[in-house]
């Protein structure tokens, strides 16, 4: 039996609290100040032992150690404990969230399961974002992921008409490409996915309202509907999940270009094409209007291309980019665009113009935090405009929170959901749960990407023991199609040598693929494997060619497992498969001296 007091002299519980959520009145001296100790109190048994619940959701008995008699007794003597009762009773919601892309519907969704009333707010659907423009669903599945998959798949199939001649079939007359009827098709399964979300919600139990969401204070948001009228809502937590949006570089005639949004919805397709940036939303964008007949140059400032990823790795994308006919500009900005006669006139820092019909700007993304009133509130934002949260995604305002791009942190729609996810097992389901971002998949299917720019995402990159970048590559030119994809799980030879203690062996291997000596191309699949010389530790692969991420994404099991370059020679290999080759790289490409500059072979 379980004796609930909240007036005794010698004996104090937290009983009354269990109807709110624990971590808004522990966190502050259990998660933080005492570290160490996982336990929370939950009542105090007949036998003067207090039953307590662990972070884990076990329960277990332990004596009344000082601190918590201390706290209890602090509590009642502020009142803490009277206050909770009547914060429940004052607010319209458990949660309020601002934002529902990713992150904002599935801590919606997990929240209400917990038993949490949750409103949800979000601008008005629309292919193009803009600062009150949006729609249910959010980036990735309105202007990102989704529609740019589509495009992907539109693009690919003119490489495997011309790939299926060699494999026998005859295809007689002319194939025509309608752009228009794509952009269509594409336009209705977003729609169609926006009203999916909504009903998501709707089965929930959350309450969905349209219009821009604002703070008033810490407990009151302002919600400006799109007629204009403007209603308050109270709760007694609230979650900032507004994501980000792209944005343009800051040179003389910025407003004729272009952002990732509009490129989703161009009504014509472009013949000439300058992108100025060269991670991953750049190079998709590329090898998209590349793979439908257009001419593309891309300039940007480093010497390779995709910063973050393994050098020799990048070195084979940026030649298999240029033999394909996408002219690559190292070292080259550009500085103003003017309009012509003839389209957009493009001058370099090199002295040099271009005439291009579209220009896209890839350089990175910011937080939408600029109309959300959260300083005046107290909540902390970054240099970037992204919200400060601690590890728990909490605010500086102690029920303020925010997950995904608002913070960001890791820019990927799978983050976003696991942000969401850990939120509301921390807020309501008294499950105190920080994101894990060791061994997060990353998949950029050129024509994917959730990311800011690969700038932020390599800041991150020392900080994870196994992450994995995925980019899937299409391009088009004369009788060569589908450039290979890369993929690359854990370190990258330049991230194992700043790290490791011991030497790095390099194992490497180049083949022509079995389906190309069919159909003629001359592209060969590169593998790589990085190992720690002392403890035999894979420490790192990487993969340029086809299917080069479904291999890795198992590949990526293997090193979370800690697994070393025996066990992978130990594994029977699946043949005829290029996987294989990852079980049966036995000779030994290079042995590189920790702390030295890493030299490639291939």
């Amino acid at each position: 039996m379980t004796t609930l007091l909240s007036r005794s002299p010698m004996l104090f519980t937290l009983g009354d609290v269990l109807s709110s959520p624990l971590p808004s009145i522990f966190r502050s001296f259990s998660a933080r100040s005492f570290p160490t100790r996982t336990a929370y109190l939950l009542g105090i048994g007949s036998n003067g032992r207090a039953i307590a619940r662990q972070t884990g959701g076990v329960k277990l008995a332990q004596p009344i150690s000082q601190w918590i008699i201390f706290m209890a007794r602090k509590m009642l003597v502020d009142g803490v404990l009277d206050k909770v009762g009547e914060e429940t009773k004052q607010y319209d919601f458990d949660l309020f969230v601002i934002g529902a892309g990713s992150g904002g519907v599935r801590a919606s969704r997990t929240s209400a399961a917990f038993g949490a009333k949750v409103a949800i707010c979000e601008l008005p659907f629309h292919p193009i974002s803009s600062e009150v423009i949006g729609g249910v669903g959010g980036t990735c599945v309105i202007r990102g992921c989704v529609p740019k998959k589509i495009l992907v798949y539109g693009s690919e199939f003119r490489g495997e008409f011309e790939d299926s001649r060699n494999f026998g079939w005859e295809i007689d007359g002319k194939i025509n490409f309608n752009w228009k009827k794509l952009l269509h098709n594409k336009t209705q399964e977003i729609t169609r996915l926006n009203g999916i979300y909504m009903r998501l919600l709707s089965n929930a139990g959350v309450t969905m309202i349209e219009g821009e969401g604002k703070l008033i204070d810490a407990h009151t948001v302002e919600i400006t509907e799109p007629d204009g009228t403007t209603k308050k809502h109270s709760a007694k937590h609230i979650l900032i999940a507004t994501g980000s949006r792209a944005q343009r570089a800051n040179i003389p005639g910025k407003e004729l270009a272009i952002t990732s949004d509009e490129a989703l919805s161009l009504e014509e397709l472009p013949k000439r094409v300058v992108i100025l940036g060269a991670g991953y939303i750049a190079l998709e964008f590329a090898s998209i209007w590349q793979g439908m007949g257009a001419e593309v140059d891309v300039f940007y400032r480093k010497e390779l291309p995709l910063r973050g990823f393994d050098d020799e790795m990048r070195a084979v994308v940026a030649k298999n980019l240029e033999g394909r006919g996408i002219r690559l500009h190292p070292g080259t900005n550009l500085t103003e665009l003017r309009k012509s006669e003839d389209g957009i006139s493009v001058l370099t820092d090199h002295g040099d113009e271009f005439t291009a019909d579209v220009v896209l700007f890839a350089t990175g993304r910011v937080p939408n935090t600029k109309r959300l009133n959260l300083q005046s509130v107290g909540v902390e934002l970054d240099n970037a405009g992204a919200i400060k949260v601690d590890e728990y995604s909490c605010t500086s305002v102690p029920n303020i929170w925010a997950v995904g791009d608002v913070t960001n942190r890791m820019n990927l729609t799978p983050v976003a959901l696991m942000e969401g996810t850990c939120f509301s097992k921390t807020v309501f389901g008294g499950q105190p749960t920080k994101p894990d971002y060791a061994d997060i998949p990353c998949a950029v299917f050129w024509l994917f990407a959730v990311v800011s720019d690969v700038i932020s995402w390599n800041s991150l990159v020392p900080h994870l023991p196994v992450p994995v970048h995925t980019l899937f590559l299409v391009a088009v030119l004369k009788h060569h199609f589908g450039l290979p994809p890369l993929s690359i799980v854990g370190l990258s030879e330049q991230q194992a040598l700043e790290q490791a203690k011991n030497d790095i062996l390099v194992y490497t291997s180049s083949f022509n693929p079995m389906k190309n000596t069919i159909s003629g191309r001359q592209e060969k699949t590169v593998m790589k494997l990085v190992v720690d010389s002392e403890t035999d530790k894979v420490l790192g692969a990487s993969m340029c060619g086809p299917d080069a991420p479904e291999i890795m994404q198992g590949i990526a099991v293997a090193l979370k497992c800690g697994a070393t370059k025996a066990q992978f020679d130990s594994t029977v290999g699946i043949h005829p498969s290029a996987a294989e080759e990852f079980v049966t790289m036995r000779t030994l490409t290079r042995r590189v001296a920790a702390g030295t500059k890493p030299k490639t072979n291939l």
